[in-house]
C-alpha cells in the first residue's frame, strides 16, 4: 500500500469535495497520482448519482435571477432529498448557476420528455423537407433526421445544453456530479424564463 500524505488527501478533498476515506482509497489506487485520483472520484460520484436518481427529491430551492437592467428574468426550482442539502451554500450556488444557464441559453424544456410532442413532430417534418435528403434511402433519411434532431435538442433542452461556464460538460453532467457529491438526488423540476417584449 502506497504511503499517502495527509496533505495529498487534503488537496484531493479540496478539489473534489469527496470524503477523507474516498480520497485516501482513490490515492492508494493511483499510487498517489492526484489527477488520476480526481478521475476516479468523479467516476464514482456519477455512479452514485445514477443509483440515487430513483429516490424522492422533495426539498430544494427556488431561485430568481434578473439579468442586466431587467430585460431577462428567470425562476427555477431545483429539488434535492433533504433540507440539509437545500440550505448548503454549494447547492444554492448550483441552483443559481442553473438560473444563469437558463437566462443565457434560453432552453425550451428541462428534458426531452418535457418537450411538446407537436413541436418535435414539427421539427422532424421540417428536417425531412430539407433538400439534401432527397434520393437517399428511407432508413438513411431517418438516421440523418434523428442525428440533426439530437443536435437541435442540445440547444433547446436544458439538461443536454453545454454548461456556459464549462462547455465540455452538459448541465446533466453538472447535476449528476453534485448529486453524487451530496449523496442524494438532485432534479431540476421546472423553470420560467421571461424576456422583455416576448
Amino acid at each position: 500500500m502506497a504511503d499517502i500524505s495527509a496533505t495529498l488527501i487534503k488537496d484531493l478533498r479540496e478539489a473534489t469535495g469527496a470524503g477523507v476515506m474516498d480520497c485516501r482509497k482513490a490515492l492508494v489506487e493511483t499510487s498517489g497520482d492526484l489527477e488520476k485520483a480526481k478521475t476516479i472520484i468523479a467516476r464514482k460520484g456519477l455512479e452514485r448519482a445514477d443509483k440515487l436518481s430513483e429516490r424522492e427529491a422533495s426539498q430544494g430551492l427556488v431561485d430568481a435571477y434578473v439579468h442586466g437592467v431587467g430585460n431577462i428574468g428567470v425562476l427555477v426550482e431545483v429539488n434535492c432529498g433533504t433540507d440539509f442539502v437545500a440550505r448548503n451554500g454549494e447547492f444554492k450556488e448550483l441552483v443559481h448557476e442553473i438560473a444563469l444557464q437558463i437566462a443565457a441559453a434560453s432552453p425550451l424544456a428541462v428534458s426531452t420528455e418535457d418537450l411538446d410532442p407537436a413541436w418535435l413532430e414539427e421539427q422532424r417534418a421540417r428536417l425531412r423537407a430539407d433538400g439534401d435528403l432527397a434520393g437517399k434511402p428511407a432508413d438513411i433519411q431517418d438516421k440523418m433526421i434523428q442525428g440533426r434532431l439530437e443536435k437541435q435538442l442540445q440547444e433547446v433542452v436544458l439538461l443536454k445544453q453545454p454548461h456556459i461556464k464549462d462547455p465540455s460538460r452538459t448541465i446533466e453532467d453538472l447535476v449528476k456530479e453534485k448529486s453524487g457529491k451530496f449523496g442524494e438526488p438532485i432534479r431540476i423540476r421546472r423553470f420560467a424564463r421571461f424576456e422583455l417584449g416576448r
